[in-house]
């Protein structure tokens, strides 16, 4: 997949299939158009565009909400867009300015004269341009005006789905990760880089890796204990992750700590990815640190249980 980052990186294409938005999650509803992009693609010899805009247009437009957080950074949504088998990724950088293009010249500038658009394919009730003014109907009211087609996600199709980035989020927010699983397609995931913490986790006899996420906007679900699978180094293990401030010792800021099963490199400074499997327990208060102690190898072996179909061998 060929990723461009402004306009000016991108040259136009005689039979492009396109497709716009912000994709956060590349959730199973984007998961349909992407195949129907493919599709049409593969039929007329053309070639799939996905056109995202990034920031996240909520993030320019309402810059003092600091409420939004989104399931993916760029270099994630890039990824998850690769792994669908799109040929070109064109991130258009949104700012104050480019939020003023009418959706007459986004249409004509951006679809038409910019890309070369021959079919576009859109989500039901989807809108751009300047107060979000641009519509499918003007779109089909366009299309045969510049020589291309466009195509609707039908509502039914997208009901019947029942998924949304919001949705996901909610999820998340609650510790819901199986559902998050099921809107996805696929765990949730966080990336980071390992950096150095107290120890206590050794003291406790499970040692772990504190992680350093690598974007403030990137949504961390409900503080609590999670059954995770890790990648490290192009090798997946199984282990357990913790979020929150650490009551029992009185913690005051929250940590992003996971245990990995069977494992004893050092490892700070290098990048994990960590997928949430299933919420073992949410975050609690104990007495004192043997009890804390005694609860977190109840809690290993309620991960292990998890992932046992996912460890290869980590028991």
């Amino acid at each position: 997949m060929k990723i461009y980052h402004t306009l000016d990186d991108f040259s136009r294409l005689g039979g492009a299939v396109v497709t716009s938005g912000t994709f956060d999650g590349v959730h199973l509803g984007h998961q349909k158009i992407l195949v129907r992009l493919k599709e049409i693609a593969e039929k007329s010899s053309g070639e799939t565009v996905v056109i995202t805009f990034w920031p996240h247009p909520r993030l320019v437009l309402k810059p003092d909400d600091q409420t939004l957080k989104l399931l993916n950074t760029f270099e994630e949504k890039a990824e998850l867009l690769k792994e669908q088998g799109i040929q070109h990724l064109l991130r258009i950088p949104f700012t104050k300015e480019f939020s003023q293009i009418s959706s007459g010249d986004f249409i004509r500038n951006i679809l038409v004269d910019r890309i070369g658009t021959r079919k576009l394919v859109i989500g039901y009730d989807h809108h751009f341009g300047k107060n979000r003014e641009g519509s499918f109907d003007q779109l089909k009211q366009n299309a045969p005006k510049y020589g291309f087609e466009v195509e609707e996600i039908p509502r039914q199709d997208i009901d019947n789905m029942a998924v949304s980035s919001s949705k996901i989020r909610k999820a998340l927010e609650e510790g819901d990760v199986s559902e998050a699983i099921h809107l996805l397609g696929r765990p949730y995931s966080l990336s980071g880089r390992i950096i150095k913490g107290d120890r206590l986790g050794r003291v406790l006899g499970f040692p772990t890796a504190n992680i350093d996420i690598d974007s403030h906007y990137k949504l961390v679900p409900a503080e609590g204990i999670y059954a995770v699978t890790i990648k490290y180094a192009g090798i997946d293990y199984g282990g357990m992750m913790y979020i929150g401030n650490r009551p029992t010792v009185d913690g005051i800021k929250r940590s992003v700590e996971v245990n990995i099963f069977n494992f004893e490199k050092e490892i700070y400074g290098e990048e994990l990815k960590v997928s949430f499997e299933k919420l073992l327990r949410l975050d609690t208060k104990f007495k004192d640190l043997e009890a804390l102690k005694s609860q977190l190898h109840k809690d290993k072996e309620l991960a292990l249980e998890a992932l046992q179909l996912k460890l290869r061998s980590n028991r």
